[in-house]
């Protein structure tokens, strides 16, 4: 009783003036004593207890064993084991499943599994520990064969085997067979236990299933901080910094309070977002609860603050915050080096080492990038040698680091040994050695080492693409058409500043084909400036260009530009350009139709437009909602309605539907880009009528079968 009221002296009182005791009286002080964290008096009465001449019975064993293993002197458990052998306990399930978990701590699962094996009656606990045992230790394999023996014998699994039976799952990523377990769990009605509970979030968030994590979470008793603190690290970690910060503000409205690491995880999705009045609206809840020392808070905090160029603000925290460690400093110098300020971040990087604080991968990969951003070879080779006296010397991060740091110090020879020197060759490898060839104007050698890396399974990216075309420039090597299709890569994916900055490096004389694919890309982004920039360049070398005028136009449309829309036409009218009219093209029955914009010419439109009506109905049934800015005039929604179902396209399409045999694939022939209203209904009536519809439009073949374009949506 006063050992469980927590009222040790009272209970050593009762201990000592008692006039028989035997191996309980003991066995209950030595627990009370392990409690208490006084292990010295536990050992010395455990051994009078031997000296004594008491019983050493399981429950002896087992108590000690679990106070070696307390004390982190697991160890010692085998000498401890030698004398359960000679006794004869070893096979008891109870002491078996004590020096079970202590091998497991000690990482000895050869011995953990003899002691399981020699155990006469396994019972639920042992089969539980040695599951434990495999999956602490990574032996995840035979962790979850085990389980499946423990199912054969007929005993039902507890939460704690479902925990770890789903940490393995976990380690293998093997996504079917968690679920599988899952199921087992809830037919076990365990799901709503914190240890599976906090497995399964564990599980669903590692091998990429947020959505059945949040599942999972919602199912879970609300008032768990635990749990919610997992949910917000595993959003923010993942990336998915405005889940994190939704979930959070939930986690506040519903009571529960956030302790440090719900505080750290939070602002790491802050940092992510760069959003700083949410960090400090963040930053004044944690100097309200007092956690404002911690030290996980302050490193998150200088992070946000860091990541949104504030680093006076996050130096302010630096030097006040009572408890730092080797994060805080990485934090900091990370921080200068991204603003671009090396020279800070290397005089901070000597602080740190004068304080003999354990640099790690992230000090050195990022102290090499300050000395690379300030061309200082001399510091970058101090470092280096640093490194050569660390474990970092192999490091594949570090590696990189110093091939960049080498090469844009001038010194590409040394670049090259580190680069040759390495066990593992990541992209970031290849890329940093072919930019490194390119700045110093080795091209052939850049381009040895692009063909190399294709020999390898590292798959190029578009850092390695334009470190080769920047090899190529330096020795005239690229022609205008790869010019070409880079600005068009860079234009469609909305990165137009960076495609017009590519046109002005241009080394040779500018095309009209560079400037019309950066105007064709400002028509997809509705980038008015620079597509009149764009429109202007094509404009000077061909003045009857009627492309540059049309899409220029389009331009103006798609942002209501009314008037610029008529000035542009008006332009078109006075130097007599004309605008190619929309045709498509279809072949049945071995004659070619044709069909304009508004065609009313043939002689089966009743039929052609009764079967754009019955397409109208249906698509809209499945989902379709028509595209208005798909009509670049200055008309009523409902005559913009109406003009799209008179595109040439469609009147080629329903020609094709009721011209030919069902199930055949319809194919038509456009001669300009195919708009996205058209695109997307396309799409919608080939899973409708349930036939292959086959579009070429100027730029590439649509292949539309079940309701999906070959394209990806994206031409």
């Amino acid at each position: 009783m006063y050992v469980k009221l927590d009222l040790l002296n009272d209970g050593c009182k009762v201990f000592d003036e008692m006039p028989m005791r035997n191996t309980i009286s003991f066995v209950t002080l030595v627990q009370g004593y392990s409690l208490s964290f006084r292990y010295v008096e536990a050992i010395e009465l455990f051994l009078r207890l031997f000296r004594e001449g008491h019983e050493l019975n399981q429950f002896v064993f087992t108590t000690v064993l679990k106070m070696f293993v307390n004390m982190e002197y697991a160890e010692l458990c085998r000498r401890v084991h030698a004398c359960i052998y000679k006794l004869g306990h070893d096979t008891d399930a109870f002491v078996g499943t004590a020096l079970i978990d202590a091998y497991t701590v000690c990482g000895f699962v050869d011995d953990a599994k003899e002691v399981f094996n020699g155990i006469l009656v396994k019972d639920m606990v042992s089969w539980t520990g040695m599951i434990g045992c495999y999956c602490e230790n990574q032996y995840f394999e035979e962790a979850l064969e085990l389980f499946s023996r423990m199912s054969n014998f007929g005993f039902k699994p507890n939460n704690y085997t479902f925990a770890s039976t789903l940490k393995a799952c976990t380690g293998l990523f093997a996504l079917n067979l968690g679920k599988s377990i899952h199921c087992c769990a809830l037919k076990n009605r365990c799901q709503s236990d914190s240890y599976v509970g906090g497995a399964l979030l564990d599980f669903y968030t590692k091998c990429g299933d947020v959505d059945a994590a949040l599942i999972v979470f919602k199912g879970m008793p609300q008032k768990d901080m635990i749990l919610w603190s997992f949910m917000i690290a595993r959003y923010a970690q993942s990336g998915c910094s405005n889940e994190a910060v939704k979930l959070f503000t939930q986690m506040r409205q519903a009571f529960v309070t956030p302790n440090q690491f719900t505080y750290a995880s939070v602002l790491q999705a802050c940092a992510t977002m760069e959003g700083i009045e949410l960090g400090e609206q963040i930053h004044c809840q944690v100097l309200k609860v007092g956690l404002d020392a911690d030290v996980f808070v302050t490193n998150a905090l200088m992070d946000v603050y860091a990541k949104c160029e504030r680093m006076d603000d996050s130096k302010k925290l630096f030097i006040e915050s009572p408890n730092i460690n080797d994060v805080t400093w990485n934090t900091m110098i990370v921080g200068y080096v991204q603003l671009g300020d090396g020279e800070e971040a290397l005089r901070l990087f000597l602080q740190m080492f004068y304080a003999q604080i354990q640099a790690s991968q992230v000090t050195y990969s990022s102290v090499l990038r300050a000395c690379a951003s300030l061309a200082a070879l001399e510091p970058g080779v101090q470092i280096h040698c640093l490194i050569l006296k660390t474990v970092f010397s192999e490091d594949t991060v570090v590696s990189n680091a110093l091939i960049d740091m080498y090469a844009k110090c001038g010194s590409i020879k040394n670049a090259r040994l580190i680069f040759d020197s390495m066990n593992e060759l990541d992209d970031v490898s290849w890329n940093s050695m072919i930019t490194g060839y390119s700045l110093h104007g080795l091209s052939g050698d850049a381009l040895e080492a692009f063909e190399k890396m294709r020999e390898t399974e590292v798959t190029p990216n578009k850092i390695t693409f334009v470190g080769v075309l920047s090899a190529c420039s330096n020795t005239g090597l690229p022609c205008i058409e790869h010019y070409t299709c880079m600005v068009w890569l860079l234009g469609r994916s909305g990165r137009l500043a960076e495609a017009l900055k590519l046109i002005d490096d241009i080394p040779f004389g500018h095309s009209v084909m560079v400037w019309r694919a950066l105007l064709g890309a400002c028509v997809v982004h509705n980038d008015i400036e620079i597509g009149k920039l764009a429109a202007e360049r094509v404009l000077q070398m061909e003045p009857q260009d009627e492309s540059a005028h049309v899409l220029l136009s389009n331009i103006y449309a798609s942002a209501k530009c009314w008037q610029n829309v008529a000035s542009v036409r008006k332009s078109m009218k006075r130097k007599r350009v004309k605008k190619e009219p929309g045709l498509s093209w279809i072949e049945t029955h071995n004659k070619v139709r044709y069909f304009s914009v508004g065609d009313t010419s043939h002689p089966e439109m009743r039929l052609i437009n009764g079967m754009l009506e019955w397409l109208n109905i249906k698509i809209k049934k499945a989902g379709y909602v028509c595209d208005r800015n798909a009509v670049l005039l200055d008309v009523e929604d409902d005559e913009k309605d109406r003009l799209l179902w008179v595109h040439s396209e469609r009147l080629a399409l329903a020609f094709g539907l009721i011209s030919t045999p069902p199930g055949r694939p319809v194919r038509i022939i456009k001669n300009l880009r195919i708009c996205l209203d058209c695109h997307a209904a396309i799409k919608l009536i080939s899973q409708v009528c349930q036939r292959e519809i086959v579009v070429r439009d100027m730029n590439r073949f649509h292949h539309f079968e079940n309701g999906v374009c070959s394209c990806g949506d994206y031409w």
